[in-house]
């Protein structure tokens, strides 16, 4: 017991250390109207560096994100079928692909999925 409560502190203490040393080295200067400005080669910017943001583009990142993570978690199912009933497998599998076919048309009756500009 008394190896696991020294450890334990052990484990502590080189965290709190290491937390402090990355609080004081990560200190920032005084924020200085020059390091903010954007950089473009030594001159000054002939635009603004504040771009609008396409909010249909942000969406499809999104939903490529999404279905991205979807796909890896459909990977291992492969491999699950091997080692588990045939029945079982294809409930899950079917659900799982179920509830993507619906979000996909969730976000096509929203418009979120808009390919025409």
């Amino acid at each position: 017991m008394m190896l696991v409560t020294t450890t334990m502190m052990m484990c502590m203490m080189i965290s709190l250390i290491l937390m402090g040393l990355c609080f004081v080295i990560s200190k920032k200067d005084k924020n200085n109207r020059e390091k903010m400005t954007p950089f473009e080669c030594g001159f000054d910017p002939k635009s603004s560096s504040r771009m609008p943001f396409s909010m249909q583009f942000f969406m499809i990142a999104i939903i490529f994100l999404i279905f991205d993570v979807e796909i890896v978690i459909i990977l291992p199912t492969i491999k699950m079928m091997h080692t588990s009933n045939m029945m079982t497998w294809f409930l899950i599998t079917t659900t799982f692909i179920m509830i993507l076919i619906l979000g996909l048309y969730y976000e096509w009756k929203n418009k979120i999925i808009e390919w025409a500009i």
